[in-house]
């Protein structure tokens, strides 16, 4: 017996290094070489790497310059959103030929729900080996895929046998494969916590499952509760077709660091007017402006407002912002700005409420 709500079969679909991966396919001279997207010039942040890159510890979020001295012969590339949300749209629509409940995290990844699929096929790991196959086939690229009874677990499965494979874990495996885990693969621990979870003698899903309830919430709070569940293979959460965004942003990292708030002006204007055009392609509004300055120590500070009306004009955006901006003195001189606005005026919103996890006891046989 495992407790759970009634079974699921969830497939977790991951395109393998995507934004580099398109610029590999759209460029046969690149295939084979290390290369990364985004990270040039002295101040640039890298948004992707190559597989080849990645063996010389070059990965996302790392800084350009640091990247090319792990790696001297790395090829930067640019990024190209316009591409990359074209080939998405290929890859969905192979997607909406298994189901209709497709819930998308971003460009390069999904949650599909093809407990009943319109293949009628009730392997849901032959159905993802099928749309590997045919990704591969019709949009030329790889993808990995994780497939069990929860979005949780088939998460932490896709990254198993990447690139270019997938992972089942069985209604009947769920538990062992949760307590062999090392904590740091369980979807939704960051480093942060991780180390903070080491500190504790918690090192895989075993001695995660150990600690009681009330134990998890008085040193994680409210995420104690997230990892009591999970460990247990209890994760209720539907896949959403049609999912709530809670926010839109955008930010700007510079060239050189701004140390003035009258220099960082005319930046917010330029963030405040994407915010906008993002508000206005979504047609959504919101109340809660959040100003995001990371300074030049990399250390992050974030000062929000929340109006007491719906807005996505620009001027008032750029104005809150600059309250906020000018609300306190500045730690350090500054390497980039962001504003995002939450608290959306999405319909389905006030309606959503967040489910309890009711375990219910169900059978393991069920063909996967």
């Amino acid at each position: 017996m495992l407790n759970t709500l009634p079974i699921r079969k969830i497939i977790h679909v991951d395109m393998d290094a995507f934004y580099a991966s398109v610029a590999q396919m759209d460029n046969p001279e690149l295939i084979g070489k290390a290369i990364a997207v985004g990270g040039g010039g002295s101040r640039g942040v890298i948004s992707a790497a190559s597989y080849e890159a990645r063996k010389f510890g070059v990965k996302s979020a790392m800084s350009g310059r640091l990247a090319i001295k792990l790696c001297p012969h790395l090829i930067f590339v640019k990024s190209d959103f316009d591409r990359y949300r074209e080939i998405s749209k290929q890859v969905r629509a192979i997607f909406h030929d298994y189901t209709d409940l497709v819930e998308p995290l971003s460009l390069d990844e999904a949650y599909l729900d093809v407990t009943e699929n319109k293949k009628g096929n009730p392997s849901a790991s032959l159905i993802a080996k099928e749309i590997r196959q045919r990704i591969l086939d019709d949009v030329g690229l790889t993808a990995s895929a994780g497939i069990s009874i929860n979005k949780f677990i088939a998460k932490v499965a896709s990254d198993y046998n990447k690139p270019n494979g997938q992972k089942t874990v069985n209604p009947e495996e769920v538990l062992e494969f949760l307590e062999q885990l090392d904590i740091r693969k369980f979807y939704g621990v960051g480093k942060v916590t991780a180390e903070k979870m080491y500190q504790k003698g918690i090192f895989t899903g075993q001695d995660l499952k150990s600690k009681t309830l009330e134990y998890l919430e008085d040193n994680f709070g409210k995420s104690g509760l997230f990892y009591y569940n999970v460990v247990r293979g209890i994760h209720n959460s539907e896949v959403k077709p049609n999912r709530i965004r809670k926010s839109l942003a955008a930010e700007r990292t510079f060239s050189e660091n701004l140390s003035s708030e009258i220099f960082m002006l005319e930046k917010l204007e330029q963030i405040a007017e994407e915010v906008a055009k993002r508000l206005r392609k979504n047609d959504v509004a919101g109340k809660t402006i959040t100003l995001k300055i990371k300074y030049s120590d990399f250390t992050l500070q974030t000062r929000s407002k929340t109006l007491p009306y719906f807005i996505s004009d620009k001027s008032v955006i750029l104005e809150t912002s600059k309250d906020l901006l000018y609300q306190e003195t500045l730690d350090n001189s500054v390497r980039l700005l962001g504003i995002s606005l939450s608290n959306l005026n999405t319909s389905q919103e006030a309606k959503v409420s967040k489910e309890k996890e009711q375990p219910v006891s169900v059978q393991l046989k069920f063909g996967f």
